[in-house]
């Protein structure tokens, strides 16, 4: 992402003396913005052209912090006004009408946290909302966030306000100390490019989705940017091997993308790819020949998109994805992917001609010190009142209850009663706003950590007085998803229900990271301790098209190591998963449409597969509800009037507590459990 060209004054090498404007820069901005809207609309893939944004922005504050700091002060008000009044008008202005649009185009379910994310990217934190939601930023486009460019965009902001703060500290020190202020200003810059690249590479290597996320992997980027700023003119480069260094710069920042998979090895040590290639072409500089490579980066298109790179970069992604939802499509043929770009650009103009250069000579912006901060109030109030109205209007289309009387005919009983699967004249539940609240959860009050490991929470629902029978749920997220329908079942039996789940990982001993394998073998040893009546986890993985289902060893292992502690395990087979969102397909077509519904002989084979798994203990049952999920033929996405998916896997919670009573049914029936009292619990 690349901020508003600044003014030809902060174009400038480090020299406290005459500055001049350099166009090489502008055209390197384009190229890095064309290569990351290219990559995105037509690879579904990261070209690092961000990474060169990082670099150009440390290179060109640097240089300003610099200057300001020898002739005596920062003027931080001053300073921090022009870059809110540079970079908030456009960047709300695409906010206001993403928002506007998603109304229209986006389903329901992704309204409240679009519009989370919406304020997350107007204050300038959206890199810390995605780590907080678990985005996964190369998703396909179909799933991804309106807003998720904007991660970078919020690490650039907060470096505007860090890096000002960190040069005045060292210029205040050096002062103090009879340092020279460029000395020191490199030794600074040296030390945060060392400290954040090592913390990158470390974090990288650990926790790849955080790290790219992270605002202090990227910090080495910016200071990578600020010492070549510093240093520039201290290095005398010969005119031929200038001209070798800004074609080489401009090779490999346009190979970056194809070579490397940015994706899932960045930011770590692979990001100086990128990142150098950008600094080549700085210390190229203006070579005066006609075959320099900033004689091609000066050309007069490539400054003038470099001029709308900003604006362009905003609007690239929401446009897409747009696109991208109203055709009903995943990608781009290449005459579509042109039309988007093409959008784009003229969106970018009309932004740049109408909303950018206005608000930098508006007399609001400049009358006062203060103006750039009324200017930039003045434009984000009514973004953070739309995202908040937005967010009570999808609170209130969320809530729903259902009349206990009406509970006998929703959902899985109904399959047995061989109703319509869909009642015209009653409403489906859950409303398809509050399909992001349908994971089963726990308060935490009702959790505690293990101590054998860091990631093992353990959560209980406990009856009402001491328990009858002590059942763990552990695995995965759909494992855990069956608690809803257990729920019901503790206060009519007196059962308590331990959970032991953690999202990914399911109750296995190998084919996982070391990660699961470390909560798994804590999970092991803690219900080995506990000695429950039984544990009940998953049967089988990978219910998908192709009968992909099968019953991985590991799963065996671990009802193996129950069967040898007397501890009976109840195993249920895997619902299906799809390529896409059945209840999302329920909203744009119907519930009556094909298209929504899977094909359970492509799902499901009539032999479950754990029926010829070798080495299973006799003391494991097996529960098969494929059939309050499948009729003869598909797999329907509504089934009496409840929505089955919350998304293209996980079933809803409110259809799993209609399966209640199958789940109690079945459950006391393979446990041998039918002389337990039923109701009457505590008294």
């Amino acid at each position: 992402m690349s901020v508003p060209s600044p003014s030809r004054a902060t174009d400038a090498p480090v020299t406290t003396g005459p500055r001049k404007f350099r166009p090489e820069l502008q055209g390197l901005r384009a190229m890095a913005v064309l290569l990351v809207v290219v990559y995105h609309v037509w690879l579904n893939r990261v070209s690092g052209g961000v990474d060169v944004f990082f670099v150009i922005s440390g290179f060109l504050i640097t240089g300003q912090l610099y200057r300001a700091s020898s002739r005596g002060r920062i003027d931080f008000r001053r300073m921090w006004g022009r870059m809110l009044t540079r970079l908030l008008p456009a960047a709300l202005t695409v906010l206001a009408v993403t928002m506007a649009v998603a109304v229209l185009l986006l389903p329901e379910h992704r309204w409240s946290l679009t519009a989370w994310e919406v304020i997350a990217s107007a204050l300038f934190y959206e890199n810390w909302q995605l780590v907080a939601t678990s985005a996964d930023y190369f998703a396909q486009h179909s799933a991804a966030s309106l807003t998720q460019h904007f991660w970078s965009l919020s690490i650039q902001g907060q470096f505007y306000l860090v890096w000002p703060l960190l040069v005045a500290l060292v210029a205040w020190l050096a002062r103090r100390a009879g340092w020279t202020l460029h000395r020191s200003l490199v030794t600074a810059m040296a030390v945060a490019f060392v400290l954040s690249l090592a913390f990158s590479v470390w974090l990288t290597i650990e926790n790849q989705p955080l790290a790219y996320f992270h605002s202090a992997t990227r910090v080495w980027e910016f200071a990578l940017g600020g010492l070549t700023a510093l240093l520039i003119d201290s290095v005398r480069v010969p005119r031929l091997v200038r001209i070798v260094c800004g074609w080489v710069g401009v090779v490999a920042l346009v190979t970056c993308g194809l070579v490397l998979q940015v994706g899932t090895e960045f930011p770590g040590y692979v990001a100086l790819w990128p990142t150098l290639a950008a600094v080549l072409v700085l210390v190229a500089g203006a070579t005066d020949s006609k075959i320099g490579a900033d004689h091609f980066l000066s050309a007069k298109p490539l400054v003038r998109l470099g001029n709308l790179s900003y604006a362009l970069y905003l609007w690239h992604w929401p446009f897409l994805l747009f696109f991208l939802i109203t055709a009903d499509k995943e990608s781009l043929s290449l005459g579509e992917g042109a039309l988007v770009i093409a959008g784009s650009l003229v969106l970018a103009a009309l932004t740049y001609r109408f909303v950018e250069q206005p608000a930098r000579s508006a007399r609001l912006a400049t009358a006062t010190p203060w103006g750039g901060y009324r200017l930039a109030l003045l434009a984000l109030v009514p973004v953070l009142l739309a995202s908040g109205a937005w967010q009570v209007v999808t609170a209130q289309r969320a809530s729903f209850t259902v009349a206990e009387g009406e509970k006998e005919t929703l959902g899985a009983p109904v399959l047995d009663t061989r109703a319509p699967l869909v009642d015209a004249a009653r409403p489906v539940v859950p409303p398809f706003a509050a399909l992001p609240d349908q994971f089963d959860s726990f308060t935490e009050e009702e959790c505690v950590y293990s101590p054998k490991n860091e990631d093992l929470r353990i959560c209980t629902v406990d009856p009402p007085g001491d328990p009858v029978r002590r059942i763990v749920v552990t695995g995965d997220s759909h494992s855990q998803q069956y608690i809803a329908a257990l729920r019901p079942i503790v206060e009519r039996r007196g059962w308590q229900i331990i959970s032991m789940g953690k999202g990914g990982c399911p109750f296995t001993t190998n084919g996982v990271d070391e990660e699961c394998r470390a909560w798994n073998t804590a999970v092991r040893e803690e219900i080995l301790e506990m000695q429950p009546d039984a544990v009940v986890t998953m049967a089988t993985r990978d219910v998908r098209v192709g009968l992909k289902e099968w019953t991985p060893p590991g799963y065996v292992e671990q009802w193996q190591a129950m069967d040898a502690a007397g501890i009976p395990v109840v195993a249920i087979r895997d619902s299906p998963r799809y390529d896409f969102e059945p209840s999302e397909c329920v909203q744009k077509h119907s519930a009556h449409d094909p298209q929504c519904s899977g094909r359970r002989a492509e799902l499901l084979s009539p032999r479950p597969p754990y029926l010829d798994a070798p080495g299973v203990p006799p003391s494991v049952s097996f529960l098969d509800f494929s059939d309050y999920f499948c009729n003869a033929e598909t797999c329907p996405p509504v089934i009496g009037n409840v929505l089955v998916y919350m998304d293209n896997n996980h079933v809803t919670a409110t259809y799993l507590e209609t399966m209640s009573p199958m789940v109690e049914e079945r459950l006391v029936e393979v446990l041998g459990w039918e002389d337990d009292v039923v109701g009457g619990h505590g008294e």
